[in-house]
């Protein structure tokens, strides 16, 4: 499967009438240490850990977002996005940039109460994370676009007031670690999606909302729950 199938759900590639066709999504868990103790837990280093969304969740830089049924904590969670271009297994995280297509800013959607249910009752997290339109993301910006951001803001705003403001550079795990730590539980391929964590600074959201981020360098993304 190449990049540009587009038999599969995609994303936009900034600059080119291609598209990104997606594999998988990935989303690495408690990355940023503020957020891990906003939600209770100890953010000692220990090592990076991930949960999957279908690829059919991925929602384009601009929707009208759902308010998912089951939920009364539905929360916004601002993310790096890493595509994935090249396939690989047991990737040294010194050659992870080898295997980056390219960037872009995500919103991993969560319905927050039913995560915590999960999580009291030692169940995964699959009802909480992956749902109809859980994935925003905007255009992906290539490596020859970008580089590889290793800091900048990464922030999010709910109406205009905001919620999550931050810098990339204070992950727990870098990109290349995670990538490496990811790929030795499964191989990685083109079409793949690694959502790499939300800073502090998660809440809630209510139909009518309107929701903007971004990361420096990499792009901005709004989106407007109904």
């Amino acid at each position: 499967m190449n990049v540009f199938d587009v038999s599969q759900p995609t994303v936009a590639i900034a600059g080119r009438d291609e598209r990104f066709a997606v594999r998988r999504v990935f989303c690495i868990g408690k990355n940023y240490a503020a957020h891990v103790r906003e939600l209770g837990g100890n953010p000692d280093r220990e090592p990076p850990f991930y949960f999957s969304k279908a690829a059919d969740t991925v929602t384009p830089d601009g929707s009208v977002v759902a308010y998912p049924p089951r939920t009364r904590n539905f929360h916004h969670e601002i993310e790096l996005v890493v595509a994935i271009g090249k396939a690989g297994a047991d990737i040294p995280a010194a050659r992870a940039a080898e295997y980056i297509f390219g960037y872009a800013v995500g919103i991993d959607l969560t319905r927050r109460d039913l995560q915590s249910e999960a999580k009291n009752a030692g169940r995964p997290w699959d009802t909480a994370k992956n749902f109809d339109q859980s994935a925003p993301i905007g255009a992906i910006h290539t490596v020859d676009e970008v580089g590889h951001p290793t800091g900048g803001r990464i922030w999010l705003a709910v109406n205009g007031a905001a919620r999550q403001d931050a810098d990339v550079g204070e992950m727990i795990w870098s990109v290349a670690e995670s990538i490496a730590e990811t790929s030795t539980f499964c191989a990685l391929a083109p079409g793949d999606l690694i959502f790499t964590g939300t800073p502090a600074g998660v809440g809630p959201l209510s139909p009518g909302d309107k929701v903007t981020g971004g990361i420096a360098g990499i792009g901005e993304i709004s989106i407007e729950i109904r």
